[in-house]
């Protein structure tokens, strides 16, 4: 082979670089570096929007750890980001109060939240995996009908599944909260979405071929494939039947039967005659967000593996 003609792009390529009023360009990577190793350089505008977008979420959160701190006195009277020092003094008023009813309130919450989401998820999973795998005469229909659900509010449903409910005997009881929270529309749009995008219909034919029945390709198969997705609709469920207010304070009269939000709201209206109610609400505020900072830092896991496999797959 001519030795001429093994360096001959070689030297095409030094002179393209090379020449005058022409400037290599280096093509940026998704990490944020360049072909040749340099680093990009941050757009300041977007930082400056980012950092608002923090402060603008983390502030309620901050004042509400710095007011759990005052007295009463103390609520109204200093600077709103003045600390204090009467947090252990508040939490035990919490959790003294009737004989500990904020316990009985948390651990309706948790019943509502968990027995709910997880209701909620299978049923999404179950829902997602079939609009996106099967054929069947109606899908679309009953497709669209679930977008329609995602975007009615579920706040007008509450008079009317109230009507239902009382109706059927299940008024002021732990099911008037729990059945409704079962069926959730966005949830069963995110696992049809990510049913379709991450459950190959060539592993499920050859399921069927080997003579595995639909139940179990979707529990063995269909399901762990699914789960990063599934993590996010539980999340998403948990969060909002733990800071649902209308539903139980339409469904429910019992305050044994309360959850966190309507119980501190039954104290904040007893705050205009007991002012130390207020500093109660407030600490009271600050244990129910304790557990969702906790649920989030531990999926948080499931989403980072769901977006490197996004970033693999594309």
């Amino acid at each position: 082979m001519n030795p001429a003609m093994t360096t001959l792009p070689d030297t095409l390529d030094r002179t393209d670089a090379t020449a005058p009023g022409r400037r290599a360009r280096r093509a940026p990577s998704p990490s944020g570096r360049t072909a040749a190793g340099g680093i990009e350089r941050p757009s300041l505008v977007a930082t400056g929007i980012l950092l608002l977008g923090a402060l603008y979420c983390l502030l309620p959160v901050v004042w509400v750890l710095i007011a759990a701190s005052k007295s009463p006195d103390e609520l109204f009277s200093t600077f709103s980001l003045a600390p204090s020092a009467h947090l252990l003094d508040n939490l035990r008023d919490l959790f003294t109060y009737r004989d500990g009813l904020f316990f009985r309130w948390a651990g309706n919450t948790v019943l509502y939240a968990i027995g709910g989401a997880l209701a909620s998820t299978v049923v999404s999973a179950a829902a997602g995996y079939g609009l996106a795998k099967f054929v069947f005469r109606g899908k679309k229909l009953f497709f669209n009908v679930i977008l329609a659900g995602v975007l009615l509010p579920a706040v007008i449903l509450a008079v009317p599944q109230y009507l239902l409910f009382a109706q059927l005997g299940l008024a002021n009881t732990y099911w008037a909260v729990l059945l409704p929270s079962i069926l959730n529309p966005y949830g069963i749009y995110l696992a049809r979405i990510y049913a379709g995008a991450a459950v190959p219909t060539e592993m499920i034919e050859a399921a069927r071929t080997d003579g595995a029945g639909e139940l179990r390709i979707f529990a063995q198969f269909a399901v762990p494939m699914m789960l990063p997705g599934l993590v996010t609709v539980f999340l998403f469920q948990f969060v909002g039947i733990w800071n649902n207010y209308m539903l139980p304070y339409i469904m429910l009269g019992d305050d044994k039967l309360f959850p966190i939000t309507v119980g501190l709201s039954t104290l904040m209206n007893q705050g205009a005659s007991q002012p130390a109610m207020y500093t109660t609400v407030i600490t009271g505020a600050l244990v129910s967000i304790i557990p969702l900072i906790a649920l989030f830092l531990l999926l948080q896991r499931y989403w980072q593996t769901d977006l490197t496999a996004g970033a693999v797959k594309s």
